[in-house]
């Protein structure tokens, strides 16, 4: 490995049983790290969530919800209540995510401008 690249593998893992993959399967969709990202602020009811998140529809966000306490990320707890109430917050492993998606977004956001001038420069000379 190189003085330059000294946190980079030298190797990745390109088999069925792979981590990484295996994470980016788990919040590489549209909705499940602004949902992570709700529920690292607190605990949300389903309308909650279905308010915050614009342009999610009832059913995607029941999917992504379902995946999310499926992996161990997100509990959900109902209430025996009329109208039935049902609330979702992180685990402790959901709450272990946060860090790396803070990193993401710090970095995102930091090099926002240059991204977009690359995009634009690489757009014009096609």
């Amino acid at each position: 490995m190189s003085a330059t690249h000294m946190d980079v593998p030298e190797t990745i893992k390109t088999t069925d049983d792979c981590a990484v993959r295996d994470v980016l399967d788990l919040v590489g969709d549209k909705w499940s790290v602004l949902i992570v990202v709700l529920l690292g602020r607190r605990m949300h009811r389903f309308t909650e969530l279905h308010r915050a998140i614009e342009g999610i529809s009832q059913r995607m966000l029941t999917l992504t919800l379902r995946a999310l306490v499926r992996d161990g990320l997100v509990t959900r707890t109902p209430h025996a209540t009329v109208p039935p109430r049902v609330d979702y917050e992180l685990t402790g492993l959901g709450r272990t995510l946060l860090v790396p998606l803070t990193a993401l977004d710090t970095w995102a956001n930091t090099h926002r401008e240059e991204i977009r001038a690359a995009r634009r420069h690489h757009d014009q000379t096609l």
